[in-house]
């Protein structure tokens, strides 16, 4: 028997069509990079999405074609997703952190049509112009007219009476490309119905925790992993979103104390910074509340600091095929009666999947390992907004049970919790034993005066690796060695402790902040291990 319910696909432009009609004035603030500040509102931003999609048809755009962005978080970047979502586009947002070669195979591979860019971003461009073979069109997004049209200029030239596309909710809306740790970067192509069940994902009180009245800084940039979703979760409820095209600290702060922040999402190398300014110039947290943190695991000294100053640390594990929330770091139903140390033990675990997303460990085999808080296999998941499928690849990246494997190395408790341990990679195995370098590194960096810690396997004629520790000091700070040791020596197994500890300016880090554990391997791979080491 067939149901009786109205069928009513899920749709993108349906995310924004809500927000302008029932959320019509919340306000939509940006901050510049020439330090103007401009407000607009979901109403507006609504408007102004037909009127971008009216603009792309002009340009002769058509359903299906890649409209790339080179851009950070602002309103007019916000409006491009909408609008090229509107007219059947695909928006493929940039990295313009990447290698040269890796943006030119990218935009080449994608086939994009159209490049919106900032005008920040306006050297990069240029020297990539000569190598990109299917752009037809350059738009800056903000700044004065020069050699290129602006954003306004493009947008201005339109009535808005648009109507959307029509689309089905399994055509595809979004691009976004890995950080190509391995080989050349791979596309990832988003789907209407994806993007839309992740975003109800995301609104719930055990993953983001938003309502309409929830004041959103993502800090995360909307060209990684769909800023994890956070435009789309927003505009669901309504949410206050505010944007900064600067990262610096002081400048988040400014934005977090004057907008009322409540929810901030980034990467855990953000939060060092802002806490760093902090330490420096003191201020307060404002009207913080929600700190979604991912990208990498977070330490547990920083959970610490924010559980101590009232924040709930939403401790989330995800990645670029997973679009990308795949955990999130939830109260366990049994909250009320831990106690501090517990409750940090408990959020320092990437936490549970919500609905729509399942998760397994298996064996070197494919044999599933039991839920039992210490069985140590590879990280495998599927969903609805799960991967099936690279962006122009021959084949599926999983089988035909659709388990994806997510190449992290994990256990999951008994409660559900899942914990990761390791990138496969990035594992230190010693005398046939695993040490994790994540739990090294947080660990280390809870040490007063360690400002970033990043734990390597280096050969060992015995035990095959052994953990070679680089550390980044605090400005000012006089840590040595050993009492970086004294430190981890009743945090980590004595095993784990490394044998040598070095000292480096900084270290390497990706095009989203993550420390490069790729390129500091290839540079200590000949590394011969000695004492402990103040140089």
């Amino acid at each position: 028997m067939a149901g009786s319910m109205q069928a009513s696909a899920l749709l993108i432009t349906k995310l924004i069509d809500h927000a302008a009609r029932e959320h019509t004035a919340q306000e939509i603030v940006t901050y510049w990079a020439d330090s103007s500040i401009t407000r607009t509102s979901w109403g507006e931003v609504g408007k102004d999405a037909r009127k971008f999609a009216q603009a792309m048809q002009r340009l002769g755009m058509k359903k299906g074609d890649r409209i790339a962005t080179m851009a950070m978080n602002h309103a007019h970047h916000l409006i491009s997703w909408y609008g090229a979502a509107g007219m059947g586009g695909i928006l493929h947002t940039v990295n313009p952190r990447l290698f040269e070669e890796q943006l030119v195979y990218i935009m080449n591979h994608a086939e994009d049509r159209v490049l919106m860019f900032d005008k920040a971003f306006a050297p990069i461009v240029e020297s990539l112009k000569p190598q990109l073979k299917t752009i037809e069109h350059y738009i800056q997004f903000d700044g004065e007219k020069g050699e290129y049209p602006t954003f306004k200029e493009l947008i201005d030239a339109e009535d808005g009476d648009f109507d959307w596309v029509e689309m089905e909710e399994n055509d595809s809306c979004g691009l976004c490309y890995t950080s190509g740790t391995t080989g050349n970067p791979k596309g990832v192509l988003y789907e209407n119905r994806s993007n839309v069940l992740h975003a109800l994902s995301a609104i719930q009180p055990d993953v983001m925790n938003l309502t309409s009245r929830s004041v959103m800084l993502p800090v995360v940039p909307m060209f990684h992993a769909n800023a994890w979703g956070v435009p789309f979760a927003c505009a669901a409820v309504g949410a206050k979103l505010v944007f900064s095209a600067s990262n610096e600290p002081s400048i988040l702060w400014k934005m977090i104390r004057e907008e009322g922040v409540t929810h901030s999402a980034g990467v855990p190398t953000v939060w060092l910074g802002l806490f760093a300014d902090m330490d420096q110039n003191g201020g307060d947290y404002g009207k913080m509340q929600v700190a979604i943190i991912g990208g990498s695991a977070c330490p547990r000294s920083m959970i610490v600091r924010m559980m101590e100053n009232d924040i709930h640390v939403a401790h989330a594990w995800g990645m670029t095929e997973t679009s990308p929330i795949g955990t999130a770091g939830s109260r366990p139903t049994n909250w009320d009666d831990l106690d501090f140390d517990e409750r940090v033990d408990s959020i320092s675990k990437q936490g549970r999947p919500p609905f729509g997303v399942e998760m397994r460990v298996v064996d070197e085999n494919g044999n599933v390992l039991p839920r039992d808080g210490v069985s140590s296999g590879t990280l495998e998941v599927r969903g609805p907004w799960i991967i099936k499928r690279y962006y122009r690849a021959d084949e599926d990246a999983v089988g035909d049970d659709l388990w994806f494997d997510t190449g992290d190395v994990a256990v999951m408790h008994p409660d559900g919790v899942m914990q990761i341990t390791d990138r496969a990679k990035d594992v230190i195995k010693s005398g046939g034993e695993w040490i994790s370098s994540i739990e090294l590194e947080n660990a280390a960096v809870g040490c007063p005066g360690v400002a970033e810690a990043a734990a390597v396997g280096v050969f060992h004629p015995k035990w095959e690796e052994r953990p070679l520790l680089l550390i980044v000091k605090k400005p000012g700070a006089d840590v040595t060695g050993e009492e970086i040791i004294a430190f981890l020596s009743d945090k980590v197994a004595k095993w784990w402790l490394p044998d040598e500890i070095k000292f480096v300016d900084e270290l390497p880090h990706t095009g989203t902040g993550k420390v490069l554990k790729r390129a500091i391997r290839d540079e200590y791979k000949d590394y011969k291990l000695g004492s402990l080491s103040e140089a």
